[in-house]
């Protein structure tokens, strides 16, 4: 081990909407990341989690030791600027995300309202930080991001009676009809009155769509434009769940490999199906009303929503390409706990160094091999502290692909 550079044992998340056994992304690079690690076929395996995260934090190899004491004791190794903005700790949480069925219609709060709700239910919001998210398609990744252009949204309203029984047809003619409210406020209002809808009205109602659903022609206009194919899997995981509806007020957005969306706070959605890269500031926060068996808080989620309404192609975030080097692309959104770099070395590059950053920072291998201090191949997570040179001698012949979580400041 050295201090500039380092390997670290990752943590494993089995929740139940992970993909099963070896068919897991996670499964896959958890088994490269440790040689002990046995995968079970039967096990759903969720999240790899790299970081210093309570929950999962990662332990230092060889020796066994938690990343999150050794930086306790070292914390030089942070960064200056990085110790300056957040302490003596890794701000950010590392993951990737195998998808099997979908997970949580849901939003984060900002920093200012995740003080509020952790003041307020700890037990629910176990802590005061905000949770802004990027993910990066590792496969075909699908989720739902965002409310659609308001027009769309209404729209799909006005041609399915289903969502105007779950919203209650007298509130439905009144927003309708109302000369006050602006457009906003009148999906806001269409949104909470779905989302508290009675859930045996609701079954009732989602029953409906699917059965008339399942008398279209697959290939007809209006099985298309009612999303059959999705309504009819969403329900399937969750029968006559109100996330069954959200489909037709969010964007269904299908990333393919490296592209991504940023999840702000307050912005809504889902991810539904694939692997994903995800990059997150270090919090639990999560506000959830569907496709979920865990707390629900419909009355926060729905108040709480940004309610404009965007395409599916201004939902997706922007990568753009490292001003020095030509292997890399550096997702960065317009905050200060992470950015993510993804690194691509062709297969006839063998020495490569790593662009030098002054803060720490986590590089997950997912395909190729090559060598620092310690052997790297699919699945090994490097930590590799402030202003460090680190020169990766690759395998001569093959391709490399890393991602790199750190912080631009």
């Amino acid at each position: 081990m050295s201090d500039g550079a380092f390997l670290l044992k990752s943590t494993i998340q089995t929740y139940p909407w992970g993909r099963v056994g070896s068919g897991s992304e996670v499964a896959l690079l958890a088994n490269g990341n440790d040689a002990s690690f046995d995968i079970d076929e039967n096990t759903t395996y969720a999240e790899l989690w790299m970081g210093t995260h309570p929950r999962g934090a990662n332990r230092i190899v060889p020796g066994d030791r938690l990343l999150s004491d050794w930086l306790k004791e070292n914390p030089q190794y942070l960064g200056s600027k990085l110790r300056q903005r957040f302490g003596d700790t890794l701000p950010f949480l590392f993951k990737v995300l195998s998808v099997n069925k979908a997970l949580s219609i849901q939003a984060h709060p900002n920093k200012a309202h995740a003080e509020i709700l952790h003041a307020a239910d700890p037990a629910h919001y176990p802590d005061d930080n905000h949770k802004p998210e990027v993910a990066i398609a590792l496969t075909e990744f699908e989720g739902l991001c965002g409310f659609r252009p308001l027009h769309e949204i209404f729209s799909n309203i006005k041609a399915i009676p289903e969502i105007q029984n779950a919203i209650g047809a007298a509130t439905y003619t009144r927003i309708n009809e109302s000369k006050e409210l602006s457009d906003e406020q009148k999906l806001k209002s269409y949104f909470t009155a779905m989302m508290k809808c009675d859930q045996s009205v609701m079954e009732t109602n989602v029953e409906s769509l699917v059965k008339r659903v399942g008398l279209l022609d697959v290939n007809s206009s209006e099985y298309t434009r009612l999303q059959g194919e999705l309504l009819c899997r969403v329900n399937g995981q969750f029968p006559g769940d109100v996330g069954c509806f959200s489909i037709y007020f969010l964007n269904h957005i299908v990333l393919k490999p490296g592209e991504s969306m940023y999840l702000e706070a307050t912005l809504p959605h889902a991810y539904l199906s694939g692997d994903c890269i995800e990059c997150m500031a270090c919090s639990d926060n999560v506000v959830r009303a569907g496709f979920t068996p865990k707390y629900k808080d419909v009355d926060t989620l729905c108040e709480m929503l940004n309610y404009s309404g965007k395409t599916a192609s201004e939902n997706r975030f922007k990568a753009r390409p490292h001003p020095s080097d030509p292997y890399v692309t550096v997702y960065d959104p317009d905050i200060d706990d992470f950015t993510v770099s993804k690194i691509e070395l062709p297969a006839d590059v063998t020495d490569y160094s790593l662009p030098l950053i002054d803060g720490a920072s986590i590089i997950l291998v997912i395909e190729g091999e090559g060598r620092t201090i310690e052997p790297l191949s699919r699945g090994s997570v490097l930590f590799v502290s402030a202003n460090q040179n680190v020169t990766i001698a690759k395998s001569n012949g093959q391709r490399m692909l890393m991602f790199r979580a750190y912080c631009q400041l």
